[in-house]
């Protein structure tokens, strides 16, 4: 093999394991958390105004989720190897502008394309996708030196495989919590260190000081401005950040509690209880509602019971929720559960937690546990304090993760490993000359 052929094979070897790698991971880290996926691509219709589809943002979601995943798994695997090349060159196409037209106009924050797992700015975006784009173009060009690890007899059944992984993955997310989570609400978390920053660490600013005089407005600091001068008018003081800082991992994070009136037709007053919630020692749950009318209450004599029980004990339990204070009375009057409303921003409640609604157990403003509806505590399991409960029992997040990911590869890998198995036995063994296998796999991938 002369050297050019040699550079060509280690430069689409590599291309493919970018396109591959980076598709991959992107695609699991949405299909993770496919609810995230959603608010992400309601966000983007917002955006450019069509919110009128954001009821299909789910589905739309889950196709995007699979597809990437799919692509990346393929180009791995080297399976339908000319159609992979096509689809992962016809989406950087795609995205490639777009992100450059995100980073330009920053009509969302981020992308997305990590979901919560690794966050980057617009343009890192379009940067990582010019890389991409340069991969996907050499692989269309020479997808045929893709080294692939089936015949192409066995491809149908893998590729089956992989999608139909793909999918019910990406359901059972949307059903329940994430597996692995990667939101700063996630289990273990201390919510009042993430919403501040270390003292020194926070955005700069200094006092500026405006004053004119004959007509002209200079700007002073807090070291020169003229204030024994009388020739100078003060006009304005303004601050202005100098130093961009570290920023908190948690933003608009309020708890606003509402006072019903004694008939409970009316809300009389509402108070912030932000600190109170974090700063308390006392067991705190918390249910989450972002929405009432969109609330699945299919599990709602769960809630019920929870609230229950935290009166019985003396645990504090709220109903958070973004709903207005008409929805809100409405509701309770369909529902006589008597809970305690808060209001709380909606992307907030929706980042707590995915299911709506959804149970949260802090303590000392740490989240000790939580549920998605399907598997809040039932009545027989709320039979002792707290402390003597498994539900307060401290998590070992990273080890969960561990185990998580063991399970999940398992899962994947091991009926890819017999199906390579069969495909040795089967087929391979049974593999005509190299030219003739060659011509076979050429017809196969067209």
């Amino acid at each position: 093999m002369d050297s050019k052929k040699i550079l060509k094979k280690v430069l689409v070897e590599l291309s493919r394991i970018i396109i591959g790698v980076t598709f991959t991971f992107s695609g699991f880290t949405k299909s993770v958390d496919p609810m995230g996926t959603t608010y992400k691509i309601q966000d983007y219709f917002t955006a450019f105004g069509f919110e009128a589809f954001n009821s299909l943002a789910l589905p739309v979601a889950i196709a995007l989720c699979v597809v990437e995943f799919s692509v990346g798994v393929f180009m791995l695997f080297g399976i339908y190897r000319k159609w992979t090349s096509r689809m992962a060159l016809l989406i950087m196409i795609f995205m490639t502008p777009f992100t450059l037209y995100l980073a330009i106009f920053n009509p969302v924050s981020d992308c997305g394309c990590f979901g919560d797992a690794f966050v980057i700015t617009n343009w890192q975006t379009f940067f990582k996708n010019i890389i991409l784009l340069a991969a996907a173009i050499v692989l269309f060009f020479w997808h045929e030196t893709i080294t692939n690890l089936y015949t192409g007899k066995f491809y149908w059944l893998v590729a089956f495989y992989i999608i139909a992984f793909g999918i019910a993955f990406c359901v059972y997310n949307s059903n329940v919590e994430p597996v692995i989570d990667f939101r700063p609400y996630k289990i273990g978390a201390n919510l009042p260190e993430l919403i501040s920053v270390e003292e020194g660490k926070g955005d700069v600013y200094e006092n500026v000081f405006i004053y004119e005089k004959n007509g002209e407005k200079k700007e002073f600091s807090d070291d020169n401005y003229p204030w024994q001068d009388s020739t100078w008018i003060f006009v304005d003081r303004i601050n202005k950040l100098v130093k961009e800082g570290e920023k908190p991992q948690i933003t608009d994070f309020e708890i606003n509690r509402l006072y019903f009136s004694p008939d409970r037709k009316e809300i009389e007053d509402e108070e912030n209880i932000t600190s109170e919630v974090l700063e308390s020692s006392n067991y705190t749950f918390l249910m989450i509602a972002y929405s009432l009318s969109e609330m699945n209450e299919t599990y709602l004599s769960r809630f019920e019971d929870v609230n229950n029980y935290a009166k019985e004990y003396h645990y504090d339990f709220y109903c958070l929720t973004a709903s207005s204070t008409t929805e809100i009375l409405e509701w309770d009057d369909e529902n006589p559960v008597n809970f305690i409303f808060c209001q709380t921003d909606s992307r907030t409640l929706k980042t707590m937690i995915r299911s709506n609604p959804g149970l949260i157990l802090l303590k000392n403003g740490v989240v000790i546990n939580k549920w998605p509806d399907i598997r809040v505590p039932a009545e027989e399991q709320l039979s002792a304090p707290l402390d003597k409960l498994p539900l307060s029992q401290k998590i070992d997040t990273q080890e969960q993760n561990k185990n998580t990911m063991l399970v999940l590869l398992s899962i994947f890998f091991i009926p890819l490993l017999l199906l390579t198995s069969l495909d040795l036995l089967i087929f391979r063994k049974k593999q005509p000359p190299m030219e003739n296998s060659k011509k076979t796999t050429d017809n196969i991938n067209s």
